[in-house]
This record gives structure tokens, sequence and C-alpha cells, in this order.
């Protein structure tokens, strides 16, 4: 597995070594103990993942941008099929990046995963007709603690790569989310 630095410098994004013939693929997306040697290169702890979680999304949808404030969550998300426009915004007051964004794209084809720290708001957008993706979670979810930010913050000025004269389809709570100002 390979590390990939990102903008973010607690935002990473990991390359798993993928072996292919005419029959397939096989790919390890996960081992503990290469991800504590990574991890700990970077100076970092590795998570402990205690949640795995599965969304399907159509085209368009866009998801977030969610995060937890008691229990913040750190994510490890991929793309089993379909691409997405995934999306961090550190929330961390006092942090160097505080109110920066990173997005990348992931998709079943490039295989790339995406960590999220704890302290991040986290979004994505479907770019594909549909988009099923698995994320992994360093804690669990708390339906009482989950806040929003809206998508299209002026402030976070995020550059999502919505086709031209698309709308983003949101739901209700997402609709309703706040400005990251009112939100940290």
């Amino acid at each position: 597995m390979k590390l990939i630095p990102t903008a973010i410098a607690d935002v990473l994004l990991f390359e798993s070594q993928c072996f292919a013939d005419e029959r397939g693929f096989f790919m390890e997306t996960f081992r503990q103990s290469e991800f504590d040697k990574l991890f700990g290169e970077q100076g970092l702890k590795a998570p402990t993942f205690v949640q795995e979680n599965m969304s399907r999304s159509v085209k368009h949808v866009l998801r977030g941008l969610h995060f937890q404030k008691r229990h913040p969550q750190g994510k490890l998300i991929r793309v089993v099929s379909g691409e997405i426009f995934d999306v961090a915004v550190d929330i961390r007051q006092g942090s160097a990046t505080y109110g920066r964004w990173f997005g990348q794209i992931l998709s079943a084809e490039n295989r790339l995963q995406m960590y999220i720290p704890p302290g991040f708001a986290h979004g994505f957008l479907t770019l594909s007709d549909y988009a099923d993706i698995i994320y992994k979670c360093a804690d669990y979810y708390a339906p009482d603690d989950e806040h929003s930010i809206i998508w299209n913050d002026a402030n976070l000025a995020i550059k999502w790569p919505l086709d031209k004269g698309a709308v983003p389809i949101l739901s209700d709570k997402d609709g309703k989310a706040v400005r990251f100002e009112q939100g940290r």
C-alpha cells in the first residue's frame, strides 16, 4: 500500500497494489499493521476503526458536509463502483489549515482511498450514474451529535465539479445545513 500526502497534512490518500489478470483482480484494501506503519512514518497514530458503512447515491447527489462534535469520526473512504468527488473540510479550531478544504475524485477505476481524520467535516458529490461507497469509521455514528455545514458556503468556496446547469440533489437535512461560521 502506498500513502500519498495531500495539501492538508492529516488528510491522506492510499493506493492499494492491484493484482489483475484475465480473470479479474485482487486488491488488499486494509491491513491494520500496514496502516500503523504508514501513519507512523507520518508521525501520526493510525486510527482503530469500529464501524463500517456502505451507501449508494445516484448522479448529482451531494451528501454533507457532515461532522460530529462530541464524537468526531475519522473515516477511510473508498468507492467500489462509480465515481465521486470527496471533500474534507478542516474544522479544528487552532489548526494551521482551519477552514481549508481538500477534494479528490475517488472511483472504482482509480481505487484511491481517502482518510479524513477526526475534526473534519466530510461530504461528497456523485459524478457517475450511481456510486457505491464503503467507509470505515473510527468512532460510532451518534445521530444526536450529527451536524452539517451547507455545501455551498461562500467562505469555504468548495469547487464542486457539478455538470453545467446541474443542481445537486440534497437531503432535507443537508438543505437546512448552516454556514461554516455557525456550525463550528
